[in-house]
């Protein structure tokens, strides 16, 4: 229960902090935004964009609901994203768990940006290899990045495995790298961020891309996603399809270790290991993997998701996803019960979140019940439905004026800043090569009207890119990601970020 304990890493412990992250810490007042990066989400297309729901509500294909704890601010985030890549088949779910004194607006950046990044990665591998054709296709069974999670595979359900066997491994392999791309420049994005100070607050995020009945996963941290799935004798079972990746996992352990950081639970919480600097006792991180919390990446703390690839059939009915303040009172079975046991699906997420309150009220009658959110996602309801309630959700007719080309890769960092030595060598040199493809993308928005063939054609001063980008509501950090602002002052970049 809890991830961090302490909240002020950066004083007299300062020598133990990594310098390079030290250097990024250009608020020192904290962040500027409290709300959106997008700015007034009225006014931005992302948050107009039709199937995306991130407020508590629900949608044929899925419930969501979060509710604020007794710790202060909810610091969880949540998205369900449905036709996402333009594909009806294809929903995007994703939950996030902050931590840290700005742990809401790591989580609510991730939310809003690492869909955008995969997106992009996924395009970009579907117009070189036409993977989602290959996906859709495909009748393969569960395969993972290291082993089928499930367990053996049932023959009788892959007549020709020898023979797709090898596309399959191709397949999963182009997507794997699509996530690792996604979250490895998620990550540096917040190491650049200027308004959001992520030195000692960070974010979780357990992941998933369903298309058709294919479903691909990405963790890092300690959110779960499982499994509810009929048995031979129809009764419902809980398949747990993510590792809480905790610091006393043994590989988690090992590489910490390694890397000077040290692991170990206070006194008052027996069964709560941390990840702590090796000269400070702080912050006392409940988790292994973050996005954010730069203070401990040279420490063993990385942000390399673990991915897993399943093949869905008729006896998958739901999948849930949710944040440690449900798995801390409740376990896999009873979750999936709960949610099976719902009234409506459309209320299940919310039945499950009351559940998990008076579950913390009932075992932990003294302490704060932590934030928690929930997403179901149910797996037999045929394609998205524009049709949508979602609380103080604003769906205008602007709506679909939003240009497919706002799906690519927002705010690419400018791709200078090394990561930390531990994640080079945990991402390996094969994944090493696609950090500098960040700056390279061309995708849709080449042919954004006004931007992309204006760009391309003929390049434009800095000045004359930025006002056209404001005209045609395009992030300027797409621009300067796509190498079409190749030199931006220090005054331009502050501006941007104000």
């Amino acid at each position: 229960m809890g991830s961090c304990i302490s909240i002020e890493c950066g004083s007299s412990s300062s020598s133990s902090l990594s310098s390079a992250v030290v250097l990024r810490r250009r608020n020192a007042n904290g962040p500027k935004s409290v709300n959106s990066p997008f700015g007034n989400p009225k006014n931005e297309p992302l948050y107009r964009v039709p199937g995306r729901l991130f407020l508590n509500g629900s949608s044929e294909v899925a419930s969501l609901f979060t509710q604020q704890g007794k710790k202060g601010i909810n610091q969880d985030a949540m998205i369900v994203w449905e036709n996402f890549i333009s594909r009806k088949d294809t929903v995007f779910c994703g939950i996030f768990d902050g931590h840290g004194p700005y742990g809401h607006l790591v989580a609510k950046r991730v939310r809003d940006s690492l869909p955008l990044r995969l997106l992009s990665h996924w395009e970009v591998k579907n117009n070189k290899e036409n993977i989602l054709q290959e996906i859709s296709l495909d009748t393969a069974a569960c395969i993972t990045s290291k082993e089928a999670i499930s367990g053996p595979v049932d023959q009788s359900r892959m007549p020709n495995e020898t023979d797709r066997t090898e596309r399959q491994q191709k397949i999963f392999q182009a997507l794997k790298h699509s996530f690792l791309r996604a979250f490895r420049g998620m990550d540096r994005e917040l190491r650049m961020h200027t308004n959001i100070d992520c030195l000692c607050s960070g974010t979780t995020a357990v992941t998933l891309v369903k298309q058709g009945e294919f479903l691909v996963i990405g963790n890092v941290g300690d959110s779960r996603a499982i499994l509810g799935r009929r048995d031979k004798d129809n009764s419902l079972t809980a398949v747990q399809l993510t590792v809480d990746l905790k610091p006393d996992n043994p590989g988690e352990a090992d590489r910490i270790m390694k890397c000077k950081g040290r692991v170990f639970a206070l006194q008052d919480e027996p069964g709560i290991a941390r990840l702590w600097l090796p000269n400070s006792d702080s912050p006392g991180l409940a988790m292994a993997r973050a996005f954010g919390d730069f203070c401990l990446k040279d420490f063993g703390l990385i942000s390399v998701p673990e991915i897993s690839c399943h093949y869905l059939t008729e006896s998958d009915e739901f999948v849930v996803l949710a944040t440690d303040g449900i798995w801390d009172v409740l376990s896999n079975e009873e979750v999936v019960d709960i949610v099976a046991s719902s009234p409506a699906r459309s209320s299940a997420a919310k039945t499950l979140v009351e559940s998990a309150v008076h579950a913390w009220k009932c075992k932990y009658p003294t302490a704060k019940v932590d934030d928690c959110t929930v997403l179901c996602l149910f797996l037999d309801s045929g394609v998205a439905c524009a049709d949508s309630t979602v609380e103080s959700r604003e769906c205008s007719a602007a709506a679909d004026q939003v240009n497919a080309g706002y799906g690519e890769d927002h705010y690419l960092p400018i791709d200078h800043l090394d990561i930390s030595k531990h994640e080079e060598t945990h991402l390996g040199s094969e994944e090493d090569q696609y950090a500098v493809e960040e700056v390279s993308y061309i995708g849709t928005l080449v042919n954004h009207p006004g931007v992309g063939n204006v760009a391309a054609q003929n390049p434009l001063p800095p000045t004359q890119l930025l006002l056209i980008a404001h005209l045609n509501a395009v992030p300027v950090y797409t621009l300067i990601g796509f190498g079409w602002i190749c030199d931006v002052s220090k005054e331009v970049l502050d501006h941007i970020h104000a």
